[in-house]
């Protein structure tokens, strides 16, 4: 009888019913997103794997993943190692302002069995995924847009606007420290890999709930930016029509992924890891002569990554840390800075129209939010909508691609300020 008193007591059934409920609306959270991944198809390679690693870490006795290894910001090696927890690693835990929800998952002297999404997670923690996932995202961009009209990385500079107003507005509500409003700043500039790379860094505790937004609201770009693009533009500004881009020589595009990385690593050596590995992935791409590494890098290593990356971010959503009034002032921030970041651009367009000769249409500065190759299509399709014969997507694509350095750069200049 004890012993089927002892195999009751350690289910998850049993757990649930004596107190441990929030993991149950942690589940209907992932089977929303679920939904929206398969049903709605919005972001499914991403928002599919984190959905399911958010269900497997609420699952109560599951063990697969432990907060408490990764506590105060950086991978607590002993107890990983197998070592006992020891008063005095929760008194600096305690410390460092580890929450009481994490710290009493653990009990001094006990042991921790290393779960399966705690050695994944260390790829994000080391910031491994993010890079290697860039390489990827390098090996399937063409820069040829961007180097084909500079003025298009003005643009792309300016939509990073959306980054620093809302680390502004996160400061001044007082809900959130510096480390912690760079974080979610990094949202605004519409790159997955890079707010999970700033964020792992400098406030990991909020991992879950920005990545989540950071995706969910990627995936919304179609529905966010038209009505900012129509709001800030006229009717005779959409209509503009541009003139077909330059050709641009191979060894341009070679040359560029090379001086881009000297210059940017150089400028802010903090953003070096993920700049040297998109720059890597498209030097690949544009050289010719390693085309299965190209091939490597953009299918078969990009979507392993994306596996890893993605259960294991999701696998940090816990309802420890989930469930707080920081998770849904993070959602709203997500809004602001989409916004932000989609105006900046789009302003700027404008305030440039007022020296060139040559008119730019304001709507390809909201592509600069750097969600390839999506920001692009919205301003085509907006484009066309005020003119049937406007083909605006190989214009947009420069400030689009222009976002994705401009968010490494914004990323690199605030783990400088306060990493």
């Amino acid at each position: 009888m004890e012993a089927i008193m002892n195999f009751i007591q350690d289910t998850g059934f049993y757990r649930i019913a004596t107190g441990d409920w929030k993991v149950l609306i942690m589940m209907v959270i992932s089977f929303v997103l679920m939904y929206l991944a398969i049903v709605k198809k919005f972001e499914p390679l991403l928002l599919v794997p984190i959905s399911f690693g958010m269900l497997i870490t609420n699952l109560p006795g599951a063990e697969m993943y432990h907060e408490i290894l990764f506590a105060g910001g950086h991978v607590n090696w002993e107890i990983f190692g197998g070592a006992p927890v020891t008063a005095e690693l929760l008194t600096e835990l305690a410390g460092m302002g580890v929450s009481d929800a994490v710290l009493n998952t653990v009990t001094v002297g006990q042991s921790i069995s290393v779960g399966l999404i705690d050695v994944l997670y260390l790829g994000v923690k080391l910031g491994i995924y993010p890079c290697l996932i860039f390489m990827g995202v390098g090996a399937m961009t063409d820069f040829g847009p961007l180097i084909a009209n500079p003025k298009s990385l003005l643009l792309g500079a300016a939509a990073q606007l959306g980054i620093f107003i809302t680390f502004v507005g996160c400061r001044l509500s007082g809900l959130f420290n510096e480390l912690e409003a760079s974080s979610i700043g990094i949202i605004g500039g519409a790159d997955g890999p890079t707010a999970i790379f700033v964020t792992s860094r400098l406030a990991p505790h909020l991992l879950g709930p920005i990545a989540v937004a950071a995706y969910s609201y990627m995936a919304l770009v179609p529905v966010i930016q038209p009505p900012i693009m129509r709001l800030l533009t006229t009717k005779a500004e959409r209509e503009i029509v541009m003139r077909p881009l330059r050709e641009v020589s191979k060894r341009e595009k070679i040359v560029f992924p090379v001086v881009v990385t000297i210059f940017v690593a150089l400028l802010v050596p903090s953003a070096g890891p993920l700049i040297a590995c998109l720059m890597l992935g498209n030097l690949f791409k544009e050289s010719g002569v390693v085309e299965r590494l190209t091939k490597t890098a953009s299918n078969e290593l990009m979507n392993i990554v994306t596996i890893f990356l993605g259960i294991s971010v999701g696998a940090t959503a816990t309802a420890t840390t989930f469930l707080s009034l920081q998770t849904i002032a993070i959602m709203c921030m997500g809004v602001v800075a989409f916004g932000f970041g989609t105006a900046g651009g789009v302003l700027l367009a404008k305030i440039m129209n007022l020296f060139l000769k040559e008119k730019i249409n304001p709507l390809i500065g909201s592509a600069g939010v750097s969600a390839v190759p999506m920001a692009a299509r919205v301003s085509q399709v907006e484009g066309q909508k005020a003119n049937p014969g406007n083909f605006l997507l190989m214009h947009a694509m420069g400030p689009n691609v222009a976002g994705v350095i401009g968010s490494a750069i914004a990323a690199g200049v605030l783990m400088a300020l306060f990493g």
